[in-house]
């Protein structure tokens, strides 16, 4: 008997509010400004690039992901104004609303939020800050109740939906909230932007940090194993020379990519190289032990050669470096 189908997830898009004026950062283009090299836009479009859709409210730009563009009417109109626009060119059940200043938001805690939506009957789900303060543009949000009540608030102010405050929406939702101080931090300032450029350059963040910028960079969207890589690095350069690093794993990133690309090639493009080194520098290891005026034999000592056993150097030469 076949085993039931999992349950599809609902389809989901994402809404980016990305045209405010930025003002405890003197007007500058907020969406952006860099950290880890990469702007804080494209940081977070990152993130939600599991959306069906992705519309960012603001003046079009270059973008490291597909976007679909939407405006306020007029420009400057607000968050309930700028999520209205977003949220009409989406068509998904569900849908992601951020703002376009989180330089810690992860695919991870936004498929969190989902989740936790499906697990329930909330409205929608958010995020708090480390003070218990609520993050409504880092949430999941059900489409209906939003389009209702977007609808309502519009049709009870002569202007509309425009120079309201998000909170006249907020407090007509049921809404879950979940605390995540480091995903649900925001840059409004300077000081922010300082802090979280220092952070992706701790040790714990740095390689991450890098290899998600150059993915970025170089249009890959490929979710690689970087343990096996690095393995595969030290290995080729302790049992080759250090320059065989660079070289491996570029060749072992071409071999992939030929062979369709996808984590399972570059895992078996791996293993072929890290087996080459090993061999590599068990043949090295060999013939240093076996040349002439070296204490051990080589693998035609007899065993009762003072080459033999355990304290020999034959009996260590293969161990790596770092072993």
């Amino acid at each position: 008997m076949n085993a039931a189908p999992a349950p599809s997830r609902p389809a989901h898009d994402a809404v980016v509010l990305a045209g405010g004026a930025a003002r405890r950062l003197g007007g500058a283009d907020k969406p952006a400004v860099r950290v880890g090299a990469r702007p804080l836009l494209d940081r977070v479009l990152a993130a939600c690039a599991m959306a069906g859709t992705t519309v960012v409210v603001a003046e079009p730009r270059p973008t490291a992901h597909p976007v679909r563009w939407a405006r306020e009417d007029p420009p400057g109109g607000g968050p309930l104004a700028a999520l209205d626009a977003g949220l009409r060119a989406t068509t998904g059940d569900q849908v992601l609303v951020l703002s376009a200043d989180l330089p810690f938001l992860s695919e991870q805690t936004l498929r969190g939020l989902l989740d936790a939506l499906d697990a329930g009957t909330a409205d929608g789900v958010m995020l708090t800050d480390a003070d218990g303060r609520d993050q409504p543009l880092v949430a999941a949000y059900r489409s209906a109740p939003l389009r209702h009540h977007l609808a309502e608030l519009a049709a009870a102010h002569d202007d509309g939906l425009s120079g309201l405050p998000l909170r006249l929406l907020v407090g007509r939702l049921e809404l879950t909230r979940i605390t995540d101080p480091v995903a649900s931090f925001d840059c409004d300032t300077w000081d922010d932007i300082a802090a979280a450029r220092s952070r992706i350059r701790e040790h714990g963040h740095v390689l991450d940090e890098w290899i998600s910028a150059a993915k970025d960079e170089l249009g890959i969207e490929l979710d690689v194993d970087t343990g096996v890589l690095l393995d595969l690095a030290r290995d080729a350069a302790h049992g080759v020379a250090r320059p065989a690093a660079p070289l491996t794993t570029f060749l072992v990133g071409y071999a992939a990519a030929k062979a369709g690309g996808g984590r399972e090639a570059v895992a078996e493009a791996c293993a072929k190289a890290a087996a080459l080194a090993d061999r590599w520098a068990k043949e090295a290891a060999d013939e240093e032990a076996s040349a002439p005026g070296t204490t051990g034999a080589g693998p035609a000592a007899s065993s009762d050669s003072p080459a033999s056993g355990g304290d020999s150097p034959g009996g260590s030469a293969g161990a790596r470096p770092d072993a």
